[in-house]
Parts: C-alpha cells; sequence; structure tokens
C-alpha cells in the first residue's frame, strides 16, 4: 500500500511530499503551506475542466468516425469534409495577422539557430550529458563516427584516420572563417595582435568573426571564432598526442553543438507512480541548482559526471569574455490526458498528471532564478507543453500556468511554453493555436511521428491507409512541415521563439545525417532535434554552412506555401493491391519495432531505447514511434487488410526476433517460447485494443501493465 500524507485536501505519496517539503520548496521562499493549497485550488479549479477538454476530444472523434462511416461507399467529397469539420468545431476560422508578444526569452532561444537535444529526465548520466553538449569535440565527432563514409580501425588510435578527420576539419574552418591568402591547413601559427587574429600574418576575410582568446596573445592556448552565432573554439596544445604532431599545434577544434536541451519527463521516460516521478523531479532539481551528479565505471574506475563550467577569455578589446557551457534547457510536462497515482484528489480520484507536472516543476525552476549564471539569464522558466488538441487546449495550457504563476508568487509569463504541433486539431488550427499563447509561445515543433498517429486514428474509419514508407511521400507531410515554418514566420516566432523540426532516428547513421538534415536549416527552422551530443556537434556544421535567418527571411517575402487543404489529405491507400508478402512484411516491421520497445518499457522501465529494426539498424524509438507502429496495424486490422490470427502470427514470430536481438542483455527477459509475459500482453493490448485508445495514445496501456508488473515485483 502506498503511504500518503495529507496536504489541504490532496492525499499525496508519502515520497513524492517529502521530496516536495524537504528537497523542492526550501530556498524558493514559497512556505509549504502556500504552495499545497495553492495546488489544492489548482486541482479542485482546473482538474474538471481538463476532463472536459477530453470529452470534448471523444465526442469530435465520435462525429468523425460516423462521418466517414456514413461516406465510405462513395468518392471522398473534401469540400463536403473540410465544411463538416468546421460545423462540429473541428476546423475553426482563422483570424486577422498578429504577432507573439514573448518577452525575456534567452538568446539560445530567440537569437541563435542550433541542434536541440532530447533525453529522458529520469537518466541523470544522459540528463547530464545533454546539458554539458553545449559544446563537443569536433575531432572525437567525425573520427568516432561513420561521418566520413568509414567508422575507425578498431583497436587503438589509428594515425591515417585522423588525419582525414584533421584534414576535413580545416576544411570546415576554410569554409566557416575563410583567410586572406592562405588555408587553415596551410597555417603554422594563430596568434593576435591589436586586437585582431593573424593567421600565419594572414587575417581573416571577415575579422569580426574572432571573438577572444585565452592565454598569451602572442601563442594562445585557444582562440574563440563565431559564425552565424554558433562559436567554435580552436584548442592549441604541443603537448597533446594531436596537437604535438600538427603543424599549428592545433589539438582539437570545439564546436558550440546543442544550444538547448529539452529534459523530458514525457514520451522519453517510464513515469507511472510517485517513485518513478520524485526520480524525474529530483533530476530536475539537480539541473536547477547546478547540482546534478552521476556516477559511473569506466575501465575499472569511477567517473563522476557534473555540470560544466562556463567558459572565460579575453575579448578582442581586452575585457573579459564568458560564453555558456551548458545548454539551455527546457522541461517537457507531460500533456492532458494521463493521471497518476502519486496524488489522489478529496474523492480519492487519480489528478490529472500534466497539473501536477506545470506546479512542480515550475517549482523547481525557481532555483535557477535565485542564483547567478543559471540556465536562464532572463527569468524565464521554459516548458515544453505536449500533446495539445487545438486552440482551446492551448488556452486552458495558459490558463494553467498563469494559475501557478501566481500561487508561487512568480511575474506573469515567467512560465513560456513551447507547444508541440504533433496532433491533427492542432496543425490545421496552428495559427490559433499560437494565438491562444501568444504572451508565452517560445517555440513551436513539428511531430511527424504523433501527428501521423493521430492521423491514422483520427481518420480510422476512412479505410486502409497506405504502407507506413509510402505515408511519408504523400503530400499532406511537405504540407505540415511548411505550414509549421510559414505560420510561425506571419506570428513573429523570427528573433523572438524557435521554430523547430523533428529527430533524425538513426544515431548510428552519421554520414546519412550529414547529408540529409542541413535540409531542416535550409527549411527555415532554428532548431532541430538530434539523438546525441555527438549528433549535436555534426549538426551543428549545418548551421555553419546556412543562415537560417536569412532564409527565414526570404521565406516571409514569398508568403505561406502550404494551407489547410493539403493538411486534411487523408494518405489513405489509392490501390490495395499488396501481395501477401507485402502485407505480411509491413506488419512484421511494425510489430517488431512494438515489441522491440514495449518489451523494455514494460521490464525495465527504459521509456527511450535504440531498438535494432528488422534489418538490425538501431532506431531511436520512443511512445510516438509505438503509436505510429500499433494504429498502422490496427488501420490494417480493421479494414480486413490482414487477420487477428495473421497478426498473433506475426506478433509471435517478432518476439523470437527481438528475444534474439536483446540475448546479451542479462536484465532482459525473453518473451518465447511462452508468450504470456506482461510485456507481450501489452504489446498485444495495443494492437488488439488500439481502436479504442484515446486518440491512439500509447500510454494507457503502458502505465497499466507497467504498473501491473511493478506490484507483481513488490508482492
Amino acid at each position: 500500500m502506498v503511504q500518503r500524507i495529507e496536504k489541504h485536501g490532496l492525499q499525496v505519496a508519502e515520497d513524492l511530499a517529502r521530496f516536495v517539503d524537504d528537497s523542492a520548496l526550501p530556498g524558493t521562499g514559497v512556505s509549504a503551506d502556500g504552495f499545497w493549497s495553492g495546488f489544492a485550488a489548482l486541482i479542485k479549479e482546473m482538474a474538471p475542466k481538463n476532463k472536459a477538454f477530453l470529452d470534448r476530444r471523444e465526442e469530435l472523434q465520435r462525429q468523425i468516425d460516423d462521418w466517414h462511416i456514413r461516406h465510405r461507399n462513395q468518392p471522398h467529397d473534401h469540400e463536403a469534409y473540410k465544411a463538416f469539420l468546421k460545423d462540429i468545431g473541428y476546423l475553426v476560422e482563422e483570424g486577422p495577422d498578429f504577432e507573439i508578444e514573448t518577452t525575456n526569452v534567452d538568446p539560445e532561444i530567440a537569437l541563435v539557430p542550433g541542434p536541440q537535444l532530447v533525453v529522458p529526465i529520469t537518466n541523470a548520466r544522459y540528463a547530464l550529458n545533454a546539458a554539458n553538449a553545449r559544446w563537443g569535440s569536433l575531432y572525437d565527432g567525425l573520427y568516432g563516427t561513420d561521418a566520413m563514409g568509414s567508422l575507425p580501425p578498431k583497436g587503438g588510435y589509428d594515425r591515417g584516420h585522423g588525419a582525414r578527420v584533421v584534414a576535413r576539419a580545416r576544411v570546415f574552418l576554410d569554409e566557416a572563417f575563410p583567410l586572406v591568402g592562405t588555408s587553415h591547413a596551410d597555417v603554422r601559427r594563430y596568434y593576435v595582435q591589436d586586437g585582431a587574429l593573424l593567421v600565419d600574418d594572414c587575417p581573416l576575410a571577415q575579422p569580426e568573426k574572432f571573438v577572444g582568446y585565452r592565454g598569451n596573445p602572442k601563442a594562445p592556448d585557444a582562440v574563440v571564432l563565431r559564425n552565424h552565432g554558433l562559436h567554435v573554439e580552436l584548442v592549441f596544445d604541443r603537448a597533446h598526442f594531436i596537437g604535438c604532431r600538427d603543424q599549428a599545434l592545433l589539438a582539437d577544434v570545439q564546436i558550440e553543438s546543442a544550444v538547448s536541451a529539452i529534459m523530458d519527463c514525457e514520451d522519453s521516460v517510464a513515469c507511472v507512480d510517485a517513485e518513478d516521478k520524485v526520480q524525474a523531479y529530483a533530476n530536475w532539481l539537480g539541473l536547477m541548482q547546478g547540482n546534478l551528479e552521476a556516477s559511473l565505471d569506466k575501465n575499472g574506475k569511477t567517473i563522476t559526471r557534473r555540470l560544466a563550467e562556463d567558459r572565460h577569455y579575453t575579448a578582442p578589446d581586452g575585457s573579459d569574455l564568458m560564453l555558456k557551457g551548458r545548454a539551455l534547457m527546457w522541461v517537457r510536462n507531460v500533456g492532458h490526458l494521463m493521471t497518476n497515482p502519486a496524488i489522489l484528489d478529496a474523492d480519492g480520484h487519480e489528478i490529472p498528471e500534466g497539473l501536477m507536472d506545470a506546479a512542480i516543476t515550475s517549482l523547481i525552476g525557481m532555483h535557477d532564478l535565485k542564483r547567478e549564471g543559471g540556465n536562464s539569464v532572463h527569468g524565464s522558466i521554459y516548458i515544453v507543453k505536449p500533446k495539445m488538441h487545438g486552440p482551446d487546449e492551448v488556452a486552458f495550457t495558459d490558463e494553467i500556468f498563469t494559475q501557478v504563476e501566481k500561487f508561487l508568487g512568480l511575474p506573469k509569463y515567467t512560465l513560456k511554453i513551447g507547444v508541440m504541433d504533433e496532433e491533427r486539431r492542432t496543425s490545421v488550427n496552428l495559427k490559433e493555436c499560437i494565438r491562444a499563447a501568444k504572451h508565452r509561445v517560445a517555440f513551436i515543433n513539428t511531430g511527424f511521428l504523433d501527428r501521423t498517429g493521430d492521423e491514422i486514428h483520427t481518420s480510422m474509419e476512412a479505410g486502409p491507409f497506405s504502407r507506413k514508407d509510402f505515408i511519408k511521400r504523400k503530400a499532406w507531410i511537405a504540407g505540415y512541415e511548411n505550414q509549421n515554418v510559414d505560420i510561425g514566420l506571419e506570428c513573429g516566432l523570427s528573433g523572438k521563439a524557435q521554430i523547430g523540426k523533428g529527430m533524425w532516428a538513426m544515431p548510428d547513421m552519421m554520414a546519412a545525417m550529414l547529408e540529409q538534415k542541413i535540409e531542416h536549416p535550409k527549411s527555415g527552422a532554428n532548431c532541430a532535434w538530434v539523438p546525441s551530443p555527438t549528433a549535436a556537434t555534426l549538426h551543428a556544421l549545418h548551421y555553419h554552412k546556412v543562415d537560417v535567418f536569412a532564409v527565414q527571411d526570404k521565406l516571409k517575402a514569398g508568403g505561406r506555401r502550404a494551407f489547410v487543404d493539403t493538411l486534411l489529405d487523408i494518405p489513405m491507400a489509392s490501390f490495395q493491391k499488396w501481395s501477401k508478402e507485402q502485407i505480411a512484411k509491413e506488419v512484421e516491421n511494425n510489430a517488431q519495432g512494438i515489441l522491440g520497445y514495449v518489451v523494455r518499457w514494460i521490464d525495465q522501465g527504459v521509456g527511450c531505447s535504440k531498438v535494432p529494426d528488422i534489418n538490425d539498424v538501431g532506431l531511436m524509438e520512443d511512445r510516438a514511434t509505438c503509436r505510429i507502429s500499433s494504429q498502422h496495424i490496427v488501420n490494417w486490422l480493421h479494414h480486413g487488410v490482414v487477420s487477428e490470427a495473421e497478426v498473433m502470427d506475426a506478433m509471435q514470430k517478432m518476439a523470437e526476433v527481438v528475444d534474439r536481438q536483446n540475448a546479451d542483455d542479462p536484465d532482459y527477459k525473453p518473451m518465447a517460447p511462452g508468450f504470456d509475459g506482461i510485456a507481450f500482453q501489452a504489446a498485444c493490448d495495443l494492437v488488439f485494443k488500439g481502436r479504442e485508445q484515446p486518440s491512439g495514445y500509447t500510454e494507457p496501456v503502458l502505465h497499466r501493465r507497467r504498473l501491473e508488473l511493478k506490484a507483481a515485483q513488490s508482492a
């Protein structure tokens, strides 16, 4: 039984109550009575509204289902469908032009385009790695990956591969920081004279790109350059094993990489109870207080990770120059859907988890506001709010944040909001969603996977959907991605907020990322997600190649490229002459991804992991990828493309594949041959009961089954 403490009518799990009272509150200036009374009032007022919004989602879904059923045997009438969506209030009228009024936004969000990391907050080591990924070694990123076309030979340092790395880095320097009369590849000496950087007596083609140095100006230990707002540090060290062989003693090229990072309490974690939530909140507290640590064993030695210090240099005019050593951190709360048993209301019901996150992560964020040199230099707390459906739900989040600010004693609009454009009703009403929080919006971001999962669930009754690879080729995807940028620019986000793009899902394929992900800054997005600190360093090269603000200016002059009509095209199969082999391959690919993810979620509490796909290519999987895979099978089941028996055969076959792929994991529990474990049952629930899941979300099934496993382990 969970031990609980009564707090102003709320029944709070003892470990969570103790954490708030003993760890989160001290140092904020907020009293325990003030916090819990304000929190209880928030629950009393907002929980019924939260439920009403969820009921509204279900009602709209019922109406859309009925419409598709009535028109199933008729050619799709786009105009009639659009008129119907307006009649039921799903599609709202777009209002007049406006610009957001967000203030006190940090430069990493408003002014510096660059990579963005998303990491599970429950893993302290990952969180620290992400925060410290503000800076990364270009040498390491090129050497340790396939970025140059191949991996390094196994064994010790390979000088041939290392020489290719150094040459590639010099090419980058020539492109971003060209010299007059020479190349960085030929340079023997970097030095500072009369406030200017000279390289073998040659100046930079753009002298203003030199912004600082460290050490003796005649032979500096480091030189700092800046291009498109991003800094690059040239590190000189004759004692270094690379520097001692370099004619200019250049030992490393440090790249400003993950300018911002999202500490995730949502899709990439498995937080189902008070124990899990305390772990998440405690790590967020450590980040906001600046004292988070994580120890690990490496080669028989214990290494302790801490937050990186800021970097200090001398500016060209002789003044001090400080550059932040850590990424600007957002925290992602959960959406409006889920409740959590960590806190019960006066009637014994679980409270909405999103309200709990809003109150407690904001309280914790106050620790940063109380100290110098922390996360935000402008006094803001940054919260990404996912899975909102339409303008009314965004306005509801704004109302929640306003009430939280009041009982925490924060100035209005301290809490900034990141709007995830990942649900269909949000993307077709994006301008009005931004308007609903125009004083808080500091971020919008597309989410292709959740957006596709919601598309399938919303249009479930319309007919069979295309195969997943073909869904990506449909016109609505390009329209969705284009409209997100265009509307963001129309609403004045340029120079005030982030317009983001989604994740590169293959963390081991950096050569492909370097080739393809440059399209994100070229699209006008001033941030895009990457799966690792190394990927952030390599993706940062794209922002040196592309002047994102120049792209945005050009796009603003050209006007909107996509409209709602394109976004309402349902990606159904144009014909269904699939062979049995094609159907089986599609179902097995979906089943393998679901099982590979769910077995770790349920059995090990891992919310995001690199899961080998059916071809043994490691892909980053989270609840969004699981949602699209499960809803795709659900759609084909519902329309008779595949039978329940065939799906179960695929699930069992792929369970054996997943077992083999995890054979070296000592903590892994095989699903075959019994197929009776809780993890396998959870995966089957997502498929065979997926049509009844709210908006096709995976959370209700995963949380219920994870709690079942934890209860069995306790017993």
